[in-house]
């Protein structure tokens, strides 16, 4: 099969657009289960949640879906607070959080997919922009804004993230909290407020992901379950815990899917995709970066 170069760069630009989206929709994994040993499987639910939230604030308040993390940052943040604190009381504090803990994230999941259920019905709802129809055009490479706004919020929230956790006292102690508790608490942080606060942002970065996502596509209550593999994938893949090896392989992952989709047919894509994890993660079992 002859492939033309318009569309091998197109393939390129697209699946880079989707990796920086993949890297906000995963980086807050990576916190909770990379830094925290929190397996946060209902983080794609909390992702849909943020989605719905700002397609109710776009539809009843006029609100733009990006500007609308402002709003949805804070309230998921504070959220993320409490359910950890939950989380801890209930299973961390008595040595029950591998497959209790795990189960009460499934839980969670399992209610948030419901309620969505029963508060919007099966029917997939979606929000309009001025910048979710245009394409920008350099020679035969075509951008659309609806992927490139969502993209270069992404590189944002992961360059933020990243600053805070490599250049504050703060962000070192998350990294540190998993490793070596006796250590960090000798260094006057209390790791389970680090783990409060930290497991609090991861939930915040879901709203945000949330906002982009139902700029990138309609949304409806079960959607959330297909980013499960794919963020637990890419955290994995890059290596537990690092910010940039999330990144890469978050990108590398769009771009194996860009590529299968225009090639082959987007129901090979995950296969493919995950196929390239395996093949990864037998050549480097501590993930790209990982450490």
């Amino acid at each position: 099969m002859a492939i033309s170069l318009d569309l091998f760069l197109n393939a390129i630009v697209a699946g880079l657009l989707l990796g920086g989206f993949y890297a906000a929709v995963t980086v807050g994994i990576t916190i909770s289960f990379g830094m925290l040993d929190v397996v946060n499987i209902a983080h794609p639910g909390f992702i849909l949640v943020g989605s719905y939230i700002a397609y109710i604030l776009a539809q009843n308040f006029g609100f733009d879906p990006i500007a609308s993390v402002v709003v949805l940052s804070p309230v998921f943040y504070a959220l993320g607070f409490g359910i950890y604190r939950i989380y801890y009381a209930a299973f961390e504090s008595r040595g029950q959080e591998s497959l209790r803990g795990l189960a009460f994230f499934f839980g969670l999941l399992f209610i948030t997919e419901v309620a969505l259920l029963l508060v919007f019905g099966v029917d997939y709802r979606f929000v309009q922009t001025r910048y979710i129809g245009p394409t920008l055009d350099f020679g035969f490479i075509g951008i659309p804004l609806r992927m490139l706004v969502p993209f270069l919020v992404s590189a944002a929230l992961v360059s933020g993230l990243y600053g805070l956790l490599r250049y504050t006292f703060f962000g070192r102690a998350i990294m540190a909290v998993a490793q070596d508790r006796l250590a960090l608490q000798l260094m006057g942080a209390n790791p389970i407020r680090i783990k409060e606060h930290a497991f609090g942002i991861s939930i915040a970065t879901a709203a945000i992901a949330g906002a982009c996502l139902i700029v990138i596509q309609p949304v409806e209550p079960s959607i959330g379950r297909d980013y499960i593999g794919r963020v637990f994938a890419i955290c994995v893949l890059g290596g537990m815990g690092s910010v940039p090896g999330t990144v890469i392989a978050a990108l590398a992952l769009g771009v194996v899917e860009s590529f299968t989709s225009t090639f082959f047919g987007p129901s090979w894509s995950p296969a493919i995709a995950f196929s390239v994890l395996l093949l990864t993660l037998a050549w480097r079992p501590a993930g790209l970066l990982g450490r």
